[in-house]
Protein backbone atom coordinates (compact mmCIF):
# COMPACT_ATOMS: atom_id res chain seq x y z
CA UNK A 1 0.00 0.00 0.00
CA UNK A 2 1.51 3.31 -1.11
CA UNK A 3 2.06 5.94 1.60
CA UNK A 4 0.36 9.25 0.73
CA UNK A 5 2.70 12.16 0.03
CA UNK A 6 0.75 14.56 2.26
CA UNK A 7 -1.29 14.14 5.44
CA UNK A 8 -3.24 16.39 7.83
CA UNK A 9 -3.65 15.83 11.57
CA UNK A 10 -6.73 17.62 12.84
CA UNK A 11 -10.46 17.35 13.37
CA UNK A 12 -13.64 16.81 11.38
CA UNK A 13 -16.59 18.79 12.76
CA UNK A 14 -20.15 19.05 11.51
CA UNK A 15 -21.23 22.69 11.79
CA UNK A 16 -24.74 24.03 12.15
CA UNK A 17 -24.34 27.70 11.23
CA UNK A 18 -26.59 30.53 12.46
CA UNK A 19 -26.18 33.90 10.75
CA UNK A 20 -26.98 37.30 12.31
CA UNK A 21 -30.17 37.66 10.26
CA UNK A 22 -31.50 34.29 11.45
CA UNK A 23 -30.63 32.26 8.37
CA UNK A 24 -29.11 28.84 8.98
CA UNK A 25 -26.95 26.33 7.15
CA UNK A 26 -27.23 22.93 8.79
CA UNK A 27 -24.88 19.93 8.64
CA UNK A 28 -22.00 21.82 7.00
CA UNK A 29 -18.67 20.03 6.80
CA UNK A 30 -16.06 21.80 8.95
CA UNK A 31 -13.14 21.20 11.28
CA UNK A 32 -9.53 22.38 11.24
CA UNK A 33 -8.14 19.20 9.75
CA UNK A 34 -10.73 19.14 6.98
CA UNK A 35 -10.17 22.79 6.04
CA UNK A 36 -6.41 22.20 5.97
CA UNK A 37 -6.75 19.13 3.78
CA UNK A 38 -9.01 21.07 1.39
CA UNK A 39 -6.21 23.60 0.93
CA UNK A 40 -4.07 20.76 -0.36
CA UNK A 41 -6.83 19.54 -2.67
CA UNK A 42 -6.98 23.04 -4.15
CA UNK A 43 -3.36 22.52 -5.21
CA UNK A 44 -4.08 19.18 -6.91
CA UNK A 45 -3.07 16.99 -3.94
CA UNK A 46 -5.18 14.25 -2.33
CA UNK A 47 -3.99 14.10 1.29
CA UNK A 48 -4.64 11.54 3.98
CA UNK A 49 -6.92 13.00 6.64
CA UNK A 50 -5.85 11.79 10.07
CA UNK A 51 -8.94 12.57 12.13
CA UNK A 52 -11.84 10.84 13.90
CA UNK A 53 -15.26 9.86 12.60
CA UNK A 54 -18.30 9.04 14.73
CA UNK A 55 -21.26 6.76 14.15
CA UNK A 56 -23.77 9.24 12.73
CA UNK A 57 -21.94 11.14 9.99
CA UNK A 58 -24.53 12.12 7.34
CA UNK A 59 -24.12 10.07 4.13
CA UNK A 60 -23.53 13.15 1.99
CA UNK A 61 -20.62 14.20 4.23
CA UNK A 62 -19.15 10.69 4.19
CA UNK A 63 -19.33 10.72 0.40
CA UNK A 64 -17.64 14.12 0.25
CA UNK A 65 -14.82 13.07 2.58
CA UNK A 66 -14.12 9.88 0.65
CA UNK A 67 -14.22 11.75 -2.67
CA UNK A 68 -11.69 14.43 -1.76
CA UNK A 69 -9.42 12.85 0.86
CA UNK A 70 -7.64 9.59 1.59
CA UNK A 71 -9.73 8.35 4.52
CA UNK A 72 -8.05 4.95 4.96
CA UNK A 73 -6.31 6.07 8.15
CA UNK A 74 -9.14 7.92 9.90
CA UNK A 75 -10.12 6.64 13.37
CA UNK A 76 -13.65 5.26 13.71
CA UNK A 77 -15.12 6.00 17.14
CA UNK A 78 -18.21 4.33 18.59
CA UNK A 79 -19.89 7.58 19.61
CA UNK A 80 -21.85 10.42 17.97
CA UNK A 81 -19.86 12.64 15.62
CA UNK A 82 -18.69 15.96 17.03
CA UNK A 83 -21.17 18.66 16.03
CA UNK A 84 -21.36 22.35 16.92
CA UNK A 85 -23.50 25.44 16.54
CA UNK A 86 -21.49 28.21 14.90
CA UNK A 87 -23.33 31.41 15.83
CA UNK A 88 -22.25 34.55 13.95
CA UNK A 89 -22.98 38.10 15.10
CA UNK A 90 -23.11 41.30 13.04
CA UNK A 91 -19.63 42.35 14.18
CA UNK A 92 -18.13 39.12 12.85
CA UNK A 93 -17.81 37.42 16.23
CA UNK A 94 -18.30 33.66 16.11
CA UNK A 95 -19.46 31.58 19.09
CA UNK A 96 -18.93 27.82 18.93
CA UNK A 97 -21.32 25.68 21.00
CA UNK A 98 -20.74 21.94 20.89
CA UNK A 99 -23.90 19.88 20.52
CA UNK A 100 -22.55 16.58 21.83
CA UNK A 101 -21.35 15.82 25.35
CA UNK A 102 -18.21 13.85 24.53
CA UNK A 103 -16.51 16.16 22.03
CA UNK A 104 -13.04 16.49 23.56
CA UNK A 105 -11.95 13.08 22.27
CA UNK A 106 -12.59 14.23 18.70
CA UNK A 107 -10.38 17.27 19.29
CA UNK A 108 -7.60 15.30 20.99
CA UNK A 109 -7.40 12.34 18.60
CA UNK A 110 -5.72 10.94 16.70
CA UNK A 111 -2.87 10.83 19.17
CA UNK A 112 0.65 9.97 18.04
CA UNK A 113 0.35 6.39 19.32
CA UNK A 114 -2.72 5.73 17.14
CA UNK A 115 -1.06 6.65 13.83
CA UNK A 116 -0.77 3.50 11.68
CA UNK A 117 2.74 2.37 10.82
CA UNK A 118 1.87 2.76 7.14
CA UNK A 119 1.87 6.53 7.69
CA UNK A 120 5.17 6.88 9.54
CA UNK A 121 7.09 7.65 6.34
CA UNK A 122 4.73 10.33 5.02
CA UNK A 123 6.92 13.09 3.44
CA UNK A 124 4.83 16.13 4.41
CA UNK A 125 2.22 16.64 7.13
CA UNK A 126 0.33 19.41 8.90
CA UNK A 127 -0.26 19.17 12.65
CA UNK A 128 -2.87 21.27 14.45
CA UNK A 129 -1.99 20.74 18.12
CA UNK A 130 -0.26 22.25 21.14
CA UNK A 131 3.50 21.93 21.62
CA UNK A 132 3.62 18.69 23.59
CA UNK A 133 1.49 16.78 21.09
CA UNK A 134 3.31 18.38 18.17
CA UNK A 135 6.67 17.16 19.47
CA UNK A 136 5.30 13.64 19.83
CA UNK A 137 4.08 13.76 16.25
CA UNK A 138 7.57 14.82 15.17
CA UNK A 139 8.81 11.51 16.54
CA UNK A 140 6.09 9.60 14.69
CA UNK A 141 6.92 11.34 11.39
CA UNK A 142 10.74 11.51 11.65
CA UNK A 143 11.37 12.13 7.95
CA UNK A 144 8.49 14.50 7.24
CA UNK A 145 8.44 18.21 6.59
CA UNK A 146 5.89 19.28 9.20
CA UNK A 147 3.88 22.47 9.13
CA UNK A 148 2.86 23.17 12.71
CA UNK A 149 -0.28 25.22 13.19
CA UNK A 150 -0.31 25.80 16.97
CA UNK A 151 -3.71 25.22 18.52
CA UNK A 152 -5.34 28.53 19.44
CA UNK A 153 -5.92 27.40 23.05
CA UNK A 154 -2.20 26.73 23.41
CA UNK A 155 -1.16 30.21 22.25
CA UNK A 156 -1.15 32.06 25.58
CA UNK A 157 1.72 33.89 27.36
CA UNK A 158 2.20 31.07 29.87
CA UNK A 159 3.15 28.72 27.02
CA UNK A 160 5.87 30.83 25.45
CA UNK A 161 8.68 28.62 26.77
CA UNK A 162 6.98 25.52 25.37
CA UNK A 163 6.46 27.25 22.02
CA UNK A 164 10.12 28.26 21.78
CA UNK A 165 11.26 24.74 22.66
CA UNK A 166 9.16 23.27 19.86
CA UNK A 167 9.87 25.80 17.09
CA UNK A 168 13.09 24.22 15.75
CA UNK A 169 11.32 20.90 15.12
CA UNK A 170 8.87 22.38 12.61
CA UNK A 171 9.73 22.86 8.96
CA UNK A 172 7.14 25.65 9.01
CA UNK A 173 5.21 27.25 11.86
CA UNK A 174 2.05 29.20 11.05
CA UNK A 175 0.17 31.00 13.83
CA UNK A 176 -2.10 33.94 13.16
CA UNK A 177 -1.27 37.48 14.26
CA UNK A 178 -3.55 37.47 17.31
CA UNK A 179 -2.18 34.15 18.59
CA UNK A 180 1.48 35.06 18.11
CA UNK A 181 0.87 38.49 19.63
CA UNK A 182 -0.67 36.96 22.76
CA UNK A 183 2.41 34.79 23.33
CA UNK A 184 5.03 37.46 22.66
CA UNK A 185 3.20 40.57 23.84
CA UNK A 186 3.92 42.17 20.48
CA UNK A 187 1.57 43.39 17.71
CA UNK A 188 4.01 44.26 14.93
CA UNK A 189 3.98 41.45 12.32
CA UNK A 190 7.60 41.89 11.22
CA UNK A 191 8.80 41.91 14.81
CA UNK A 192 6.85 38.75 15.56
CA UNK A 193 8.24 36.88 12.56
CA UNK A 194 11.78 37.91 13.44
CA UNK A 195 11.34 36.91 17.08
CA UNK A 196 10.10 33.45 16.14
CA UNK A 197 13.00 33.03 13.72
CA UNK A 198 15.42 34.17 16.42
CA UNK A 199 13.84 31.64 18.76
CA UNK A 200 14.70 28.80 16.38
CA UNK A 201 11.90 28.64 13.82
CA UNK A 202 13.02 27.50 10.36
CA UNK A 203 10.19 29.10 8.37
CA UNK A 204 7.43 31.34 9.71
CA UNK A 205 4.19 32.01 7.86
CA UNK A 206 2.37 34.56 10.01
CA UNK A 207 -1.27 34.84 8.95
CA UNK A 208 -2.64 38.39 9.05
CA UNK A 209 -6.28 37.91 8.07
CA UNK A 210 -7.46 40.51 5.57
CA UNK A 211 -3.89 41.92 5.45
CA UNK A 212 -2.53 38.69 3.92
CA UNK A 213 0.50 36.98 5.44
CA UNK A 214 4.14 37.69 6.23
CA UNK A 215 6.68 34.93 5.64
CA UNK A 216 10.31 34.60 6.60
CA UNK A 217 13.11 32.04 6.68
CA UNK A 218 15.92 31.58 9.17
CA UNK A 219 19.19 32.99 7.88
CA UNK A 220 17.46 35.26 5.33
CA UNK A 221 17.07 38.88 6.43
CA UNK A 222 14.24 39.91 4.09
CA UNK A 223 10.63 39.10 4.91
CA UNK A 224 8.02 38.65 2.16
CA UNK A 225 4.52 40.07 2.36
CA UNK A 226 1.92 37.92 0.61
CA UNK A 227 -1.23 39.89 -0.23
CA UNK A 228 -4.78 38.61 0.01
CA UNK A 229 -6.10 37.52 -3.38
CA UNK A 230 -9.12 39.80 -4.01
CA UNK A 231 -12.53 38.23 -4.58
CA UNK A 232 -15.89 39.78 -5.41
CA UNK A 233 -17.97 38.37 -2.57
CA UNK A 234 -16.81 37.10 0.83
CA UNK A 235 -19.32 34.59 2.16
CA UNK A 236 -17.62 32.94 5.16
CA UNK A 237 -14.05 33.37 6.45
CA UNK A 238 -14.19 30.32 8.73
CA UNK A 239 -11.31 27.96 8.01
CA UNK A 240 -9.46 30.29 5.65
CA UNK A 241 -6.36 30.17 7.85
CA UNK A 242 -6.38 26.37 7.96
CA UNK A 243 -6.80 26.22 4.19
CA UNK A 244 -3.86 28.58 3.79
CA UNK A 245 -1.70 26.24 5.88
CA UNK A 246 -2.53 23.18 3.81
CA UNK A 247 -1.79 24.89 0.51
CA UNK A 248 1.34 26.57 1.93
CA UNK A 249 2.83 23.20 2.84
CA UNK A 250 2.17 21.88 -0.66
CA UNK A 251 3.97 24.87 -2.15
CA UNK A 252 6.83 24.64 0.31
CA UNK A 253 7.33 20.90 -0.05
CA UNK A 254 7.25 21.09 -3.84
CA UNK A 255 9.37 24.22 -4.40
CA UNK A 256 11.03 25.36 -1.13
CA UNK A 257 10.35 28.90 -2.34
CA UNK A 258 8.80 31.20 0.26
CA UNK A 259 6.89 33.42 -2.14
CA UNK A 260 5.46 30.50 -4.09
CA UNK A 261 4.36 28.72 -0.92
CA UNK A 262 2.75 31.87 0.45
CA UNK A 263 0.93 32.49 -2.82
CA UNK A 264 -0.35 28.90 -2.82
CA UNK A 265 -1.79 29.58 0.62
CA UNK A 266 -3.35 32.90 -0.37
CA UNK A 267 -4.96 31.45 -3.47
CA UNK A 268 -6.52 28.51 -1.65
CA UNK A 269 -7.81 30.81 1.10
CA UNK A 270 -9.38 33.10 -1.52
CA UNK A 271 -11.63 30.28 -2.70
CA UNK A 272 -12.52 29.26 0.84
CA UNK A 273 -14.00 32.64 1.76
CA UNK A 274 -16.31 32.45 -1.27
CA UNK A 275 -18.10 29.37 0.10
CA UNK A 276 -19.81 28.17 3.26
CA UNK A 277 -17.86 25.43 5.00
CA UNK A 278 -14.91 23.44 3.70
CA UNK A 279 -13.72 24.46 0.24
CA UNK A 280 -15.29 22.32 -2.48
CA UNK A 281 -13.41 22.87 -5.72
CA UNK A 282 -15.79 20.61 -7.67
CA UNK A 283 -18.54 23.24 -7.65
CA UNK A 284 -16.31 26.00 -9.07
CA UNK A 285 -16.60 26.27 -12.86
CA UNK A 286 -13.24 25.83 -14.62
CA UNK A 287 -11.52 25.73 -11.24
CA UNK A 288 -7.97 24.98 -12.39
CA UNK A 289 -7.88 27.86 -14.86
CA UNK A 290 -9.28 30.25 -12.26
CA UNK A 291 -6.82 28.99 -9.67
CA UNK A 292 -3.87 29.37 -12.02
CA UNK A 293 -4.94 32.91 -12.93
CA UNK A 294 -5.15 33.88 -9.25
CA UNK A 295 -1.77 32.29 -8.60
CA UNK A 296 -0.21 34.24 -11.48
CA UNK A 297 -1.71 37.45 -10.04
CA UNK A 298 -0.34 36.73 -6.56
CA UNK A 299 3.13 35.86 -7.79
CA UNK A 300 3.28 39.10 -9.80
CA UNK A 301 2.64 41.34 -6.79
Amino acid sequence: MTTPEFACVGSIIIDDIVYPDGRTDMAVLGGGGTHTAAGMVAMSVRPALLACLGTDVPPEITERLERDFDMRYANQLNMPQIRAWQVFEWNGRRTEIFRVDDYLRFLAEPTPDTIPTAMWDVPAVTVLRGADEFLRFCDVFPNAEILWEPDQHFMIPENREALVAALPRAAVVSPNLLEAGQVYGENDPAALVRRMLADGANVVALRLGEAGSLVGRRGVSDLIHIPVVPVQHIVDVTGAGNTYCGAFLVGWHQTHDLRTAGCYGAVAASFTVEQVGVLDTSIIPDFQSTRDARLAWALAQ
